[in-house]
């Protein structure tokens, strides 16, 4: 059954960057792409780095992989946790922010502007709709899964059916208009109003919560994201 979000939805305005979908001619011009997540350390950078390739991963049908064990974790601004292992003040902690434990090996990619500012996006959303920084994780590792945290418009014919944005919403489910769903707030908006409707979302695994709401060909993938996620939250809080 086809769900219409949209009249939960308030108009949301949109800034410059969050115009701004990557088409397929803009993945294209990222050039020099890595074929898959990377756990290499990369600083974060005002441009698209090698790891970017990984955005269209599920419009080529690909499955993301996990970082091995022998592979050194990326070191990257946003993308590290607090070295005491202590949350800074007034942030939330790893218990609150992942407390089922993470489920399997975890990957991680380097962030670029763009990148952080759709996961800020992807926070302040978390906290207007009132998931709070649970949430907010499963909305990061979400979006992190499905486009890398690229606002990815239509890929022509890489693309997965209709689906477009940070979540790969698609408009022909009841998303919203391509417009919406490639308007970053919109999205995660959208993405949250439907996690609030999963019957006991907060007691959920990440991979199941998240699942329940993107009915994936690739249900266990999101699992992967989940420490980088919390990083990204507990810093953005």
């Amino acid at each position: 059954m086809k769900v219409d979000f949209t009249r939960w939805l308030p108009a949301i305005a949109k800034d410059s960057y969050r115009k701004t979908a990557l088409s397929v001619a803009g993945v294209a011009a990222l050039g020099g792409l890595a074929l898959a997540p990377t756990a290499a350390a990369a600083p974060v950078t005002s441009g698209p780095h090698q790891g970017a390739v990984a955005a269209i991963d599920l419009a080529t049908g690909k499955a993301a992989t996990s970082a091995r064990q022998d592979e050194q974790p990326v070191e990257s601004g946003l993308t590290t946790g607090s070295a005491t292992g202590k949350p800074p003040a007034g942030k939330p902690s790893r218990a609150q922010l992942i407390p089922h434990g993470i489920e399997g090996a975890q990957s991680r990619v380097p962030l670029d502007d763009a990148q952080l500012a759709n996961a800020r996006a992807i926070v302040d959303a978390a906290k207007k709709t009132g998931v709070g920084d649970r949430g907010a994780v499963i909305g990061i590792a979400t979006s992190l899964q499905e486009s890398k945290l690229y606002n990815l418009g239509h890929l022509g014919a890489y693309n997965d059916h209709d689906s477009q944005g940070l979540f790969q919403q698609r408009p022909s489910s009841g998303w919203g208009t391509p417009d919406q769903i490639t308007d970053p707030e919109y999205a995660a908006t959208a993405f949250f109003t439907a996690l609030k409707n999963v019957g006991g979302w907060q007691d959920l695994p990440l991979t199941a919560a998240a699942q329940t709401v993107q009915v994936s060909a690739f249900p266990y993938a999101y699992a992967q994201w989940e420490e980088q996620a919390a990083d990204i939250v507990q810093q953005m809080w």
